[in-house]
């Protein structure tokens, strides 16, 4: 592994770390809101990252840097606690709690397409010609905006992958338990009773959404590079 690759790891974690971060941050911060302080009284509203490792340190530590090594690509997974008796009680509560953390994410590509057109304006950076996960945008010529462009791509990619992956209507993706939203609530609190006995199925909910998603995140990375530059006639992964 020669050093552009090992710092596009360490880049990448970094961002991972963060983006998981405030996903749970946000989790724990709404279920606060909504009444339940399981995720608040161990220290989860918060975006210091240690609280999150300490609860999940394979998910969130060896996981990503394996994954990375072995493919070059990064996965992981973190989670805030929270009280099944007060999510059967309030199940809109519970299901706006689900949705703060892809929320958060969304928040993120928000920022880093801010980040990206106040560096497209002052000439730091410029719509790149053929656009992927790392490289959403391109720096006009300066070493340190090098890394600032890569630094913003994977802030942009990873957060519009974790935002949209955790939206899939499957458990135990937070678009699953958003589903009372949807529903009136006794249904819905039938729904989260019917997750909460099937949670040792998760693993089998995880792979069909990650089975699903394959199909998904190029249609909708495509769709996020035209927004991010609506004057630019984009394909799906260039000019």
């Amino acid at each position: 592994m020669d050093v552009d690759l090992l710092a596009l790891g360490l880049l990448w974690y970094v961002v991972f770390l963060f983006s998981t971060t405030c996903h749970e941050a946000a989790h724990a911060f709404a279920a606060k809101l909504g009444g339940d302080l399981t995720a608040f009284e161990v220290g989860q509203v918060t975006l210091n990252p240690w609280p999150h490792i300490r609860r999940e340190p394979f998910g969130m530590v060896l996981i990503p840097l394996l994954s990375f090594v072995l493919s070059r690509g990064m996965i992981g997974w973190a989670s805030a606690p929270y009280d099944p008796v007060w999510q059967r009680r309030y199940p809109r509560r519970a299901a706006w709690m689900s949705l703060a953390g892809p929320a958060a994410n969304f928040g993120l590509v928000v920022l880093a397409a801010v980040l990206i057109h106040a560096g497209i304006w002052y000439g730091i950076f410029q719509a790149p010609r053929v656009a992927n996960f790392t490289h959403v945008v391109e720096s006009s010529g300066t070493d340190w905006a090098d890394g600032a462009a890569q630094l913003l791509s994977i802030v942009f990619s990873l957060n519009l992958m974790l935002g949209a992956f955790n939206l899939l209507p499957v458990m135990p993706l937070d678009g699953f338990s958003a589903l009372p939203l949807l529903l009136p609530e006794r249904a819905g609190r039938t729904l989260l009773e019917w997750g909460e006995r099937a949670r040792a199925f998760s693993f089998v909910g995880l792979i069909i959404g990650w089975r699903i998603f394959d199909y998904l995140y190029d249609p909708i990375f495509s769709r996020a590079l035209i927004w991010l530059y609506p004057h630019t006639a984009y394909g799906p992964f260039g000019l």
